[in-house]
């Protein structure tokens, strides 16, 4: 899904402007970012977390040449998934109507001896 996809479902589902759609997602995801910069986690009930997660800095080795390299403290951004979110997305699909088609058998045409040879 797209951006673009988020805006179109706005203007289908609550009948706004295109640019009002665009405003507000634009707005939403905007905000998120500058909290996330900020050091702030996010939650959103039912989706999941946002959590910053702050990395020390360590030696590490250019495999090359085994040569010692200082790795700078850094940030990162974790995402975990609400359980209500977990369980839906792991909830089996509905069942699809059966249709009253034979079942596909395999072929045993020219050339095919059913060997499998």
């Amino acid at each position: 899904m797209l951006k673009s996809d988020l805006i179109n479902i706005l203007v289908a589902k609550r009948g706004v402007t295109q640019k009002q759609a665009e405003a507000t997602i634009e707005t939403i995801f905007e905000s998120m970012k500058d909290a996330l910069c900020r050091g702030e986690n996010i939650e959103i009930r039912g989706l999941g977390a946002f959590h910053v997660k702050n990395y020390q800095g360590y030696q590490g080795r250019n495999p090359k040449t085994g040569q010692v390299i200082p790795v700078k403290p850094k940030r990162g951004l974790l995402f975990r998934t609400g359980k209500e979110l977990r369980d839906r997305v792991n909830r089996p699909p509905p069942q699809q109507a059966q249709t009253d088609l034979p079942p596909v058998s395999e072929s045993k045409g020219p050339g095919n001896t059913g060997t499998g040879l």
